[in-house]
Formats: C-alpha cells, structure tokens, sequence
C-alpha cells in the first residue's frame, strides 16, 4: 500500500510562496536565530524514493536560510524509527510519511500542528487538508493523494464493467476461452488486506467507524461486527474460492500486479505504484473506479495522503516549520516528489501542470473522488489484523457472521 517528466513551475511556486505566506516575513528571523542556538542544522526524515528528490530544494532552503540541511533516509519502519526517536531526543526536526499516522504521533506527543495561512489551505486538495486535520488541527502539509482503482487490461477487457457482477462474469468468460487464469487480481493473502477490499466493503454496505458531529470519525461506534459488515461480507464471501473465485488468497501483496503484467488476469484493483510496471510490461490498460455489487452502494476506496510533519521534539522548531509551511508548499518541490513516485499532488497547481503530462492521474483521482479519508484515528490500528484476517477466512470459506462478529468483538477488546 502505500507504493515521468514534469517541467519545473518556477514562477508559480514563488508567487503562491509570496502570496500565501503572508508570516514568512516574520517567521524567517526567529527560524535563523533558533537555527543558531542549536548549531544550525535541520534534519529531515523521509524513505528512499523521496530523499533523493527532496535533497535538491533541501540545499536551496539551507542555502536561503544560512543552514544546514540534511536529509537521511530511513528505510524501514520509519514510523516507529521515528515515535522511538522523539520519545529519547534523538529524532529529526521534519518527518515524511503518511497521513494515518497523525492519531498514533499526536497520541504519542511525536508531532506539533502547523500553521498555514487561508490561502495556503485554499491551494490545496480539500481532501488532502480534511485528511491531515485531526481534533481541528492542522498537523501535516500534504503534498500527495492515492487510492485504489481498477486498472484494466484494454486489449483483454475493452469495456469497464458497470458492476462487480459484470467484471465477474468477463472474468469467467476469458477463463473459458484459456485468454486469462484469474478473473480478478486484488490482493488477499492468508492475512487478508483491508485496504484493498475497502471499496467492496463499502459497496455491500459495512462501515468502520461512524462520525461525530463535526464529522470526525467516532471510534465509539465500530462498524465491524454490525449487520451491515455481515451483509457486506456474505456479499464479499460469494466472490471467494466457494463462490465464483474472483478473490483468492492466492493473490497477494506480492504477486498481484506481477499476474496482472503477466496477461493470467484482465483486472487488477490498485493503485499509482502499479503503474510502472504495467508500462515496463507494455500492458495497453485503462483506469476506472472500482465497480459496487449491483444495486448496492457505491463502492469507494480509501484516500491516503502523504504529508510533511514537524517534529514536537525537534532541536530546530521553528525553522521546521519555516521548511514545512513556506517551503513544502511550493509547486516545484510537489512536481518533484511526483517524479520520484507517481502519485496525484495535493496541491492544485502541481496537479494542473503533471496531469497533462500524465492522464493516469486524473483517472486516478477521478476514481478516488467519492473516496473515504483513511481513518487516522489511534483505533484504527486495532482494525487492521482481524479485520484481514477475518476477510481472509471469509474469502476461503468461512461464515461470513459469525467470522466478522468475532473480528468485531476482538477490535472493540483493543480499543481503549
């Protein structure tokens, strides 16, 4: 989960930075003089692909404000690396990653909010700034989206099916004539995936978590367990290896978009980092929503969001927060990141000038436009081992209630 030109949009990036940054001009001095007093450097965390593309404007920055900066890439477990870190001191001032993370860093007193001007926040994604709002706060700046789709294979399956039931049913018929091995490739595995069988779940009717009245999600109402979760996953167990095989445990993280490529199946729900590979493999696809059972709901997959944060434990706060609220919001540095990973930039003018270049992203974002924020709620992380594993166990066969009413009893026995 969460997985090539673009010209550079100079101009545009200084404007919204002078427009939109009406602070600056008095952030910039108390940035230096912390920036002095703790030896003038700036660390920023990120993963491999982003480093590299953030190392450039990085210099710039350090250059601009008589720092240095570093930019150290952390390869595994950077969330934890990073709660580890704070919680000794001996963390970064910024941190790169995805926008789920919010409840469990607020949580853990790991991240502070940002500050950003009614023009910043207008020149992003609505939903990249609902995602990074948690309690009313800002606490990230977000510089991409991504949701799940279904790509298809053009040359295997010239129409995008209306319903699952049609996938299903242009699924068995290349089965039949030996054009495919597998009616649908979305990700299962023995342990289950909860983010890809999202847009399925929502679609036979089961939620998470129900929202308050500001629209906040409310852990005190957990969906999993609820008749409308058994109803989605009797719904989800007629696709499984008992029913019609469209979804196997055979398919996994691992070797979903691999069957895809390899023409064994016509349908591949996933998402942006997919892409590559199906280009590498001269695939001709197409990109549209992921299709809902036939008169139900609306089948809408996650949206997540990566975001920059400001470490609460960081050495250089206020110069983080120059970095992250002056300088993250700068087109040229989100058409960079795009380029070192392909996926829609939160911020409109970024996405206005790759999507031309790029249609893939427009289809992507189309299909993730009725999507769901990712809960970044601290319950959350109670949600996704049974929630999988009990979607595992329904997709082999499994009693679809009494699998998911255990699933929900264990969830709520985590939730605190």
């Amino acid at each position: 989960m969460r997985i090539r030109t673009a010209g550079v949009v100079a101009v545009l990036g200084l404007a919204l930075a002078a427009s939109g940054c009406g602070n600056s001009g008095s952030d910039k001095p108390a940035a230096k003089e912390s920036a002095k007093a703790t030896g003038g450097k700036l660390v920023i965390w990120a993963d491999d692909k982003r480093t590299a593309a953030l190392k450039p404007f990085a210099e710039e920055f350090g250059k601009e404000n008589g720092v240095t900066v570093e930019v150290q890439a952390v390869s595994k477990d950077l969330q934890t690396n990073f709660v580890t870190a704070s919680q000794q001191g001996s963390g970064p001032d910024v941190v790169v990653g995805a926008h789920d993370w919010i409840g469990n860093l607020v949580q853990n007193g790991a991240i502070d909010p940002v500050q950003l001007a009614a023009e910043q926040k207008s020149a992003f994604n609505e939903t990249a700034i609902k995602a990074v709002t948690f309690n009313g706060q800002l606490y990230g700046v977000p510089y991409a989206t991504e949701n799940v789709a279904l790509i298809r294979n053009t040359e295997l399956a010239p129409e995008a099916p209306k319903t699952i039931e049609d996938l299903v049913a242009a699924g068995k018929k290349l089965k039949a004539e030996k054009k495919a091995s597998e009616i649908l490739c979305l990700q299962s595995g023995q342990n289950g995936d909860a983010y890809h069988i999202y847009p399925l779940y929502t679609s036979g009717g089961g939620y998470l978590f129900g929202t308050t009245a500001n629209g906040d999600y409310d852990p005190k109402d957990l969906g999993v367990g609820k008749p409308e979760s058994i109803a989605a996953f009797q719904k989800i167990a007629k696709l499984g290896e008992k029913g019609d095989g469209a979804l196997k445990r055979s398919i996994t993280g691992e070797n979903s978009i691999a069957t895809f490529t390899g023409k064994k199946c016509a349908f591949l729900v996933s998402g942006p980092w997919a892409i590559a590979d199906a280009k590498k493999a001269n695939i001709k696809y197409d990109i549209s929503p992921v299709p809902g059972f036939a008169g139900g709901k609306e089948a809408q997959p996650f949206v997540g969001v990566q975001a920059f944060y400001v470490a609460a434990k960081g050495k250089n706060k206020a110069l983080a927060q120059e970095f992250v609220t002056n300088y993250v919001t700068k087109p040229e540095l989100a058409v960079a990141l795009y380029k070192a990973e392909p996926r829609p930039p939160a911020l409109t003018a970024a996405f206005d000038q790759v999507k031309g270049e790029d249609p893939d992203l427009a289809k992507f974002s189309e299909a993730g436009k009725n999507g769901q924020v990712l809960p970044a709620i601290p319950a959350m992380a109670a949600i996704w081992d049974p929630f999988g594993k009990a979607e595992a166990a329904v997709i082999g066969g499994a009693d679809p209630a009494k699998t998911i009413t255990a699933a929900g009893k264990t969830i709520a026995g985590q939730i605190k």
